[in-house]
């Protein structure tokens, strides 16, 4: 008997323990949720995780296919970051990294470093992808205030996101989440995707990618002087539905913007530590970044952990007599912690004692393959997108016509997956799969699999 037929023969409810919905409903305000929706609905309450399956307090058994929202790239209670986190426990829980350093975060930073693309020297600590990225735009502007320059204005590209923070808002702005803040947000100049050109003019992708380029040589030209940075999502826009660019591109931007002697703002807080096939996904453009962001599977996925890498140049910029008053002024309570820093260590162990990346390669290949031969062909599969461990579906009445937003169709397949034992999350109607590194290829089948039965039974 398979997983999927293991779960659908032992899955008859999903009550839980009604005393905990109770609760739930009564004190909870969940993120990124219509809690009106919520308080009509029986709330899925997780217990515990184990590799990459997530079980609730029924002990019903699920593949956790976004990894938690991307960041568990190693799965859940892994004996050697539970065993990093023990030892670290029995030292230290938290010690402040304002005026006092600890050995995790000077060990970690270390090997951030080592394995941090070309130029990138320095290591700044957060607690959130959002604050790694207000991080680099103060850095950003501060960094040009001190060199005598007022550059305050930033490039992004089109339906970029990176965090809900004032400044990441303003360089991630989205009408849908965003609108009501959007005279507080600064000025931004937006790069057109080549992905929204070449399906909104039906041009090829060198040709989308030609075009983006030649309407930011323009905006760079009208607006560079007073343009601190350009920040990008490396090869997949995540909260945007998985949209990727090539490798290619990314590295033509990158020259353009440098070429205007421009900062250049890598986030990989979601693609980051493998999730695209490379520890880092500007590695695949050949190009290092001036700042460089990551959140998410820092720690593993265990802990809230962030960090802003920046080059000796931008960092030098800062060090001065300390009457010029010309430090960084920014600080986050949690910025360092012991306990998250010994977590990242071991993550990073893992990716050489397991040999994470090279033994993704053949589940990548049964990724695709599968997503691109089965489940893109259906009928109300517009299209499979992506790269590395982190795939799209977007869904639709048609291959040509999306559904009405009120018929609710990511919402729909994501809860007949929950009967086949498979818990992800989509973006409206854009089925996310992003699946911890090292899941076995028999779970990775029997995920792709429910997905494939999930879209047909969720639609009926």
């Amino acid at each position: 008997m398979n997983l999927t037929e293991q779960v659908l023969k032992t899955r008859t409810s999903l009550h839980g323990d009604p005393a905990l919905h109770k609760l739930d409903r009564q004190y909870l305000w969940h993120p990124f949720t219509q809690m009106d929706e919520w308080q009509q609905e029986e709330p899925l309450v997780i217990e515990k995780g184990e590799g990459p399956f997530l079980y609730d307090t029924d002990s019903h058994r699920y593949i956790d296919a976004v990894s938690s929202i991307w960041c568990t790239v190693h799965g859940h209670n892994h004996p050697y970051i539970v065993s990093a986190m023990i030892e670290q426990l029995t030292k230290s829980v938290h010690t402040t990294l304002l005026g006092l350093s600890n050995p995790p975060a000077i060990q970690l930073a270390e090997k951030l470093i080592s394995c941090a693309p070309k130029g990138l020297k320095r290591v700044f600590y957060s607690d959130s992808g959002a604050a790694a990225v207000e991080v680099a735009l103060k850095m950003a502007v501060q960094y040009w205030y001190l060199k005598g320059e007022k550059r305050t204005e930033f490039l992004r590209l089109q339906e970029s996101y990176h965090g809900d923070t004032f400044g990441s808002m303003s360089v991630g702005y989205s009408e849908t989440f965003h609108k009501p803040f959007q005279e507080m947000l600064f000025q931004t100049h937006t790069i057109p995707s080549p992905y929204f050109l070449k399906r909104e003019k039906n041009l090829t992708e060198e040709e989308a990618e030609k075009e983006s380029l030649a309407q930011t040589r323009t905006l760079l030209e009208s607006h560079g002087a007073a343009t601190a940075a350009c920040i990008v999502e490396p090869l997949i826009q995540g909260a945007a539905g998985i949209i990727p660019h090539s490798p290619r591109y990314l590295k033509a931007l990158y020259e353009l913007v440098k070429s205007y002697h421009l900062l250049f703002i890598a986030d990989e807080v979601a693609v980051g530590f493998g999730r695209t096939g490379t520890l880092f996904a500007v590695e695949q453009a050949e190009i290092s970044p001036d700042l460089l962001c990551l959140g998410k599977a820092l720690s593993g996925g265990y802990l809230p952990l962030s960090a802003t890498l920046v080059t000796e140049q931008i960092f030098e910029a800062f060090c001065a007599p300390f009457e010029e008053f010309k430090q960084f002024f920014h600080g986050h309570t949690f910025s360092g912690n012991p306990l998250a820093c010994a977590a990242g260590i071991a993550s990073l162990e893992i990716f050489k004692k397991e040999n994470t990346l090279k033994r993704l390669s053949p589940k990548l290949e049964l990724f695709w393959s599968f997503l691109k031969e089965k489940i893109e062909p259906l009928e109300n599969v517009i299209e499979v997108r992506g790269r590395g461990f982190f795939a799209g579906i977007e869904i639709g009445k048609t291959k040509q016509e999306n559904f009405p937003v009120e018929f609710r169709a990511g919402k729909k397949i994501m809860m007949a997956a929950r009967k086949q034992g498979i818990i992800f999350r989509p973006l409206l109607d854009t089925l996310v799969l992003a699946p911890p590194l090292n899941i076995q290829e028999g779970i990775l089948k029997e995920l792709l699999n429910g997905i494939l039965n999930s879209i047909q039974d969720g639609l009926r």
